[in-house]
């Protein structure tokens, strides 16, 4: 709704694109436009229907499109190469360019090409390295006990529902500035506030959907997390200008904030749940005399 609102008392002044006529013309000269070239699409699909890891998935899915694209498209393969017709190693030569540089489209219209155009698993290096480092420091911190000396004096404050929901908030979203990553301002909070939700009653979807709605969604929001780069690089716009229009980003933890205030939405634990968590060992008191004999 508010992006309609924008849309509508708002014009854009962007340059017109090129007809799509001529964008499909130009298209059906350089590729052979197949129904076959989903193939390696419907591979992806069944792969993951079979539940098959991401990572197998997406490797195989990658070679059979280099596969199936020196057979359907040998003209454009020994072009990227630069070869006057393809062979088979020619064939492998423009797979791993394209996996691991990017393939890059010359056909004359600025609009096609930077579709065509990307930067393949070298343009990911950076994105990569930030969250190996993110994830490595927040490791850190958990292991040094310096989440807990944050969050202490937080839960120390946090004397209401509502302050204890605004507590998980900061550490989330302060987890999201400080180590860069949304599976640190997800993970770390959830562990560090359960046993506190368990002892004032409230069920762990409640704590699960706080996380969420302060550590996932916020992190685009940050421009060096790991997600604020890459949503950044995918989109071509700066985090900071992309800010003030995400909305969602913005009114999902606010809104999470309102049900810890106000009580809406927020489920209960039960009273046979409002046991003490233990390292798993049995209660002396509760063992029988069979136990005992054994």
């Amino acid at each position: 709704m508010l992006f309609l609102v924008i849309g509508l008392f708002t014009s854009g002044s962007a340059q017109p694109p090129a007809p799509t006529s001529i964008e499909l013309e130009k298209l059906d000269q350089v590729f052979l436009i197949t129904p076959w070239n989903l193939l390696p699409l419907v591979l992806l699909v069944v792969l993951s229907v079979r539940k098959v890891s991401a990572s197998i998935s997406l490797f195989l899915a990658a070679v059979f499109a280099g596969i199936s694209g020196a057979i359907l498209q040998p003209r454009v393969f020994s072009g990227f190469v630069g070869a006057d017709h393809l062979t088979p190693l020619g064939a492998i030569r423009a797979t791993w360019l394209a996996m691991s540089s990017g393939f890059s489209a010359h056909t004359g219209i600025a609009d096609i090409d930077r579709l065509l155009s990307r930067g393949g698993m070298d343009s990911m290096l950076l994105t990569l390295w930030l969250i190996i480092g993110a994830v490595t420091f927040g490791a850190l911190l958990d292991e040094l006990g310096l989440i807990r000396r944050l969050t202490d004096p937080l839960l120390a404050r946090a004397k209401s529902r509502g302050g204890l929901y605004v507590a998980v908030f900061g550490s989330a979203f302060g987890l999201n500035i400080v180590a860069g990553d949304q599976y640190i301002a997800l993970v770390l909070p959830a562990r560090t506030y359960r046993a506190e939700f368990a002892k004032r009653g409230l069920a762990p979807t409640n704590l699960s959907r706080l996380c969420a709605d302060s550590g996932t969604v916020t992190s685009p929001l940050v421009p060096w997390n790991s997600c604020g780069a890459f949503m950044s690089s995918a989109l071509g716009v700066s985090t900071l200008l992309y800010l003030p229009f995400a909305f969602f980003n913005i009114l999902s933890p606010l809104l999470s904030l309102l049900y810890g205030f106000t009580g809406f939405k927020i489920e209960r634990t039960s009273e046979t749940d409002l046991v003490t968590e233990s390292d798993g060992a049995p209660d002396p008191s509760e063992t029988s005399p069979e136990d005992d004999h054994h």
